[in-house]
C-alpha cells in the first residue's frame, strides 16, 4: 500500500531524510549550489543515486516555503512518511535498560514540538509520546526545527496520553509532570530507572487529569522576575541535566 507523500524543506531537513535508508524520498529539487553542497556533505556516498531530482532556481523555489515564511536553503523533498514505531514493541525490545521517555500533553505548535525533538536527539531522549491528533507530522515548521532530528527519533502517537500514562505507571516508568508550582526542583531527583517526562502546553500546562498520573510534580528553579519558559528551551534544559548524569553516573 501506498503511503502519502509530503514535502520537507531546508538543508539539514532535507540531507538527513537522504541520509536515511529507512525514508523513501519520491522527488528531489535543487539549486545547483545546493547539488554541489550535498556531495561535499557526503563525498563517500552518493546520496542522489536513484532519486529522481530537479534543478530550481531559488525563485521557484520559494512557492514550496513562502506560504509557511520559512527559508527553503535550495533544498525541497517530496517524502514517504516513516513506519510509526509501537510503544508497547519498543518497550519489550528495551525490556533491560533504562528507558527515559517524553510526553507531550497538549503541545501542538510544530515549530516547539520540531526544536524539543532536535534537543531530545542530541541529549538521548529514547523518545516521544505525543497524541496522535496533535502531531503535526506533515509540518515543514515542524521538520524544518528539528533540523534533521525526524529522522532518528522515536516518535510513538498514541490515541489517549492519559491511558498511555496509567500503562506505563503499570510497568514500573516513574512519571514525571514538569510545572511551575511543582514540589521539588528537577535538578534534586536522582533520576534513576525508567522515567517519563511530561511536559504541557505553554499557555495552560499539563492538563489536570493529566498531572494526577504524575509521580511527582518537579519543576525548572528560574528568576523569579520570568514566569515560564519557552517548552523547547526548558526541555532542553532537563535533557541536558540528565544525559550529564548518565555520563557521569
Amino acid at each position: 500500500m501506498n503511503k502519502s507523500t509530503f514535502f520537507i524543506v531546508g538543508q539539514h531537513a532535507v540531507i538527513e531524510a537522504l541520509k536515511n535508508p529507512r525514508r523513501k524520498v519520491l522527488r528531489l529539487f535543487l539549486t545547483e549550489e545546493s547539488k554541489k553542497n550535498i556531495h561535499r556533505n557526503s563525498p563517500k556516498k552518493n546520496l542522489l543515486e536513484d532519486i529522481k531530482v530537479y534543478f530550481k532556481t531559488k525563485k521557484e523555489l520559494d512557492k514550496y516555503s513562502t506560504k509557511e515564511n520559512l527559508l527553503h536553503q535550495g533544498y525541497v523533498a517530496e517524502i514517504e512518511h516513516l513506519n510509526k514505531p509501537i510503544l508497547k514493541e519498543f518497550i519489550k525490545d528495551k525490556d533491560n535498560e533504562e528507558i527515559t521517555l517524553v510526553c507531550l500533553d497538549s503541545v501542538t505548535d510544530p515549530r516547539n514540538i520540531g526544536s524539543l525533538i532536535r534537543s531530545a536527539l542530541s541529549f538521548n531522549i529514547d523518545g516521544i509520546i505525543i497524541k496522535e491528533r496533535h502531531f503535526p507530522d506533515e509540518s515543514k515548521l515542524m521538520y524544518k526545527a528539528a533540523s534533521g532530528a525526524m529522522e532518528y527519533i522515536n516518535i510513538f502517537e498514541v490515541s489517549n496520553i492519559n491511558s498511555t500514562l496509567k500503562n506505563l505507571k503499570d510497568k514500573n516508568f516513574w512519571i514525571y509532570g514538569f510545572d511551575g508550582k511543582g514540589d521539588k526542583k528537577f535538578t534534586e531527583i536522582e533520576w534513576r530507572g525508567n522515567n517519563i517526562l511530561v511536559f504541557g502546553s505553554e499557555g495552560s500546562g499539563m492538563h489536570e487529569h493529566t498531572s494526577k498520573y504524575a509521580d511527582f510534580l518537579v519543576k525548572i528553579d528560574i528568576n523569579k522576575k520570568i514566569e515560564s519558559l519557552n517548552i523547547s528551551n526548558s526541555a532542553a534544559i532537563v535533557f541536558h541535566h540528565l544525559s550529564y548524569l548518565k555520563k557521569n553516573d
